[in-house]
């Protein structure tokens, strides 16, 4: 029993544990060997295919924070067995990396963006493979075709990473019971944000935070935490009521740093260009909060064209957009915003019964992935 090992109110700090860099090596050690065999297996149907699986494969490792895997391990490893070994969780950490890039992708196409960490978006990465291979037809449907049936591959890539993990049945079903919320509540939030973009007025600042715990707090933290823990195969109430209210704070404090990036960010840090958001008036929490401050003369600035976005559309000419939420004083309430989140999701985990190691890691990431560049 996980109790039998508490001293106090804190299970012991194990050995062994792995830096954070040695973690994203060993997940994306695993994604790779399972992506060279899909497109030896492809390759194998058309060699099409295994252009195509190549494609997947290095829009997976094409970087990126790894934060799911990794708030995935610190729930599993908060209270699993001493000596317990990596190996036998990396499959289905990997899969939660293969699900983000599902998401991704599929985002990308929902708005259709241009670059991604850096790089081309998949959808305009089969573009230009359509255009320079003088194929027939619109290569921007193309685009978006591959691009979709990339994320489901994706999707159904991370079932089969789940189903290689050497886990006991009844964990596995654990696991996956909690893999399959966090999926809906992923959709769930997406389909919030599009919606959000056909109606902006009718929108609010609790809303998009609505948004905002659905679309982003769901899948980054809290149920990442949640899929660790029933890693374990340990079932501690009050531990996963401190991830609960942990991964929800924490969560929501990512997608506000991500609101600010979007409109304020640098592109060459961030990778992806800024003020997409604003432009299109997708009603993020940053937006709402700006309208609910400004004053009837920067409003106006803040109004829509017939059309549903912006004016002007293109940012050319007009007000500057960020200028006028930053004269709101928006911003800085998000700042605060962010800071309360984060202060509170650390304060849920002060009474859990969970490693050391992993209390302190979980603080760290607390601040590191709502404090960050891009």
């Amino acid at each position: 029993m996980v109790n039998d090992t508490l001293e106090g109110n804190r299970i012991p700090r194990q050995a062994g544990t792995p830096t954070a860099g040695r973690l994203i090596d060993a997940v994306d050690g695993t994604l790779a060997d399972f992506l060279t065999d899909q497109i030896v297996a492809l390759d194998a149907v058309d060699p099409a295919l295994g252009g195509f699986a190549r494609t997947t494969r290095d829009l997976v490792l094409s970087g990126g924070k790894r934060l799911r895997p990794t708030f995935a391990y610190w729930g599993w490893r908060s209270v699993c067995r001493p000596g317990a070994p990596l190996d036998d969780v990396l499959p289905a950490l990997a899969a939660l990396e293969m699900l983000h890039t599902f998401a991704l992708v599929h985002d990308d196409v929902m708005d259709d963006s241009d670059t991604r960490r850096g790089r081309p978006t998949a959808h305009r990465l089969f573009t230009a493979q359509h255009a320079n291979g003088k194929r027939r037809g619109d290569p921007d449907r193309f685009g978006n075709t591959s691009a979709i049936l990339v994320g489901d591959l994706c999707l159904v890539w991370a079932d089969q990473l789940i189903a290689r993990t050497p886990l006991p049945t009844a964990t596995l079903f654990a696991v996956r019971a909690g893999y399959d919320r966090m999926r809906v509540e992923a959709v769930a939030g997406q389909y919030l944000d599009v919606l959000g973009e056909t109606t902006p007025e009718t929108w609010s600042v609790e809303r998009a935070l609505l948004v905002a715990r659905y679309k982003t707090a769901s899948y980054t933290v809290q149920r990442p935490l949640q899929f660790g823990l029933a890693l374990a195969g340990i079932t501690l109430p009050a531990v996963g009521d401190s991830f609960d209210r942990y991964g929800r704070a924490v969560g929501e404090a990512f997608q506000l740093r991500d609101d600010l990036l979007g409109a304020f960010g640098d592109p060459a840090v961030t990778g992806k260009p800024a003020g997409d958001d604003l432009r299109t008036a997708k009603p993020t929490t940053l937006l709402m909060l700006a309208h609910q401050l400004a004053t009837p003369a920067q409003r106006a600035e803040l109004a829509l064209d017939p059309a549903g976005a912006v004016i002007p559309a293109d940012g050319s000419g007009g007000p500057d957009l960020a200028a006028v939420i930053a004269a709101t004083g928006a911003p800085e309430q998000i700042e605060q915003m962010i800071r309360d989140r984060v202060d509170e999701g650390v304060k849920a985990l002060a009474d859990a019964p969970i490693q050391s190691a992993a209390l302190d890691a979980l603080t760290a990431l607390a601040v590191s992935a709502t404090n960050r560049p891009a």
